[in-house]
């Protein structure tokens, strides 16, 4: 993408919240509250309660929102990240007993330290401590390293059983890469939580593959979440020039990427004649033209009943959520929300209490870099 740069700005942190309306088909059904605005490019986002938020921001910091309030300290102990191009801080997710040992998980770009003009995706488990990330211990470094900035992926979940899923993206220019089971791009790895490989990864015994491989055949994977039991994991990748792909992945699939693809280079070129082959995955749904799919969360929250069991998937462009019905395993209808905020949403969760809690920034701007705020979404009753 082509980086755009507005007006710099004065902006005034404001730590309160307040609540506003939009005037489109949708405002008698909910409101929009600001939880916390002048975040510098917020990224990944994590509740350890509905009252206390945790916020990545790509430029480098780990933020704290309490009771509505975001605190001017940032967590110190994080590691430096690469804020270049499309890297920055970016993934963040709590261990599932995070209540108990305080573990949570980063996923960043970093300069390779062996080669300063190379760069990679690494992953680090850290235990938080006040305001303090102490034992941070790096759990998976994505190998080999890159020239470009751009196609992190950065998206982790935990599996039912404790399993953790890191997407680790193509690096844009290594797209054949992603075929291969010899390097991490274009990837979706499973660990155990400590980082060590689980005895049940696809291709412990595959001469040559990298046994963290859980999934291949992708591109730059942004979205990641599972259903209420854990049973089906969800992906979204950003596809070429069209071609945005929600996926249901699988233990060992192969999902295609450059072999298929519903997608064309930016220059219009062809990237791949097919769009189907045999062994590769279709998705359940994608995009023509593109909505550059950011975020990802899996609604089994209790404020919206009607919602229940969709997925809420956010767009950098134009800028808004798609609400995707699903019948088991099948794409139902796509329903647009959210776009009279008129903003980039970088990321969508569920909370604690069932609201929705957007992420905005405005377009990639070095210029004017803390125009991102988080947006509670809850009924209008």
């Amino acid at each position: 993408m082509k980086n755009h740069f507005f007006k710099i700005g004065i902006l005034t942190l404001a730590c309160f919240a307040y609540s506003f309306s939009y005037s489109d088909i949708h405002e008698k059904e909910y409101k929009f509250e600001t939880i916390a605005e002048g975040l510098s490019f917020p990224w990944g986002i994590a509740f350890i309660s509905n009252n206390e938020i945790l916020v990545t921001e790509k430029t480098g910091k780990l933020r704290v929102i309490k009771n509505g309030n975001l605190l001017e300290e940032s967590v110190e102990g994080v590691p430096d990240s690469l804020f270049r191009g499309q890297g920055g801080l970016e993934g963040i997710v709590l261990h599932p007993n995070f209540t108990q040992n305080k573990y949570l998980y980063l996923a960043f770009s970093e300069t390779d330290p062996l080669n300063k003009k190379l760069n990679t995706l690494r992953v680090v488990r850290g235990k938080l401590e006040g305001l303090t990330l102490t034992e941070v211990k790096t759990i998976f470094k994505a190998n080999p390293s890159r020239k470009t900035s751009n196609h992190y992926g950065a998206k982790m979940a935990f599996l039912a059983d404790g399993t953790l899923l890191i997407t680790s993206g193509d690096g844009f220019s290594y797209r054949e890469m992603a075929q291969k089971l010899d390097n991490h791009y274009g990837k979706v790895i499973r660990l155990n939580d400590d980082g060590s490989i689980p005895e049940d990864n696809p291709f412990l015994s595959t001469p040559g593959a990298k046994p963290e491989i859980w999934s291949y055949g992708h591109r730059n994977q942004q979205g990641l979440a599972t259903n209420s039991d854990g049973s089906i994991v969800y992906e979204h990748e950003h596809g070429p020039r069209g071609g945005d792909e929600l996926n249901i992945i699988e233990k060992g699939k192969n999902y295609g990427w450059p072999a298929i693809t519903y997608g064309i280079d930016y220059s219009g070129a062809l990237i791949s004649p097919f769009k189907e082959k045999a062994g590769m995955e279709q998705p359940i749904h994608y995009w023509m033209p593109s909505i550059a799919p950011s975020g990802m969360t899996f609604y089994d929250g209790d404020l919206f009943t009607k919602w229940k069991g969709n997925l809420f998937i956010s767009g950098l462009v134009p800028g808004d959520v798609r609400r995707i019905s699903l019948n088991g395993n099948k794409f139902i209808e796509e329903e647009i929300l959210f776009a009279a905020l008129g903003k980039r949403i970088r990321n969508v969760v569920t909370a604690p209490d069932g609201s929705l809690v957007l992420a905005t920034d405005e377009f990639p701007n070095q210029l004017n870099p803390q125009g991102g705020k988080l947006i509670r979404v809850k009924p209008n009753n």
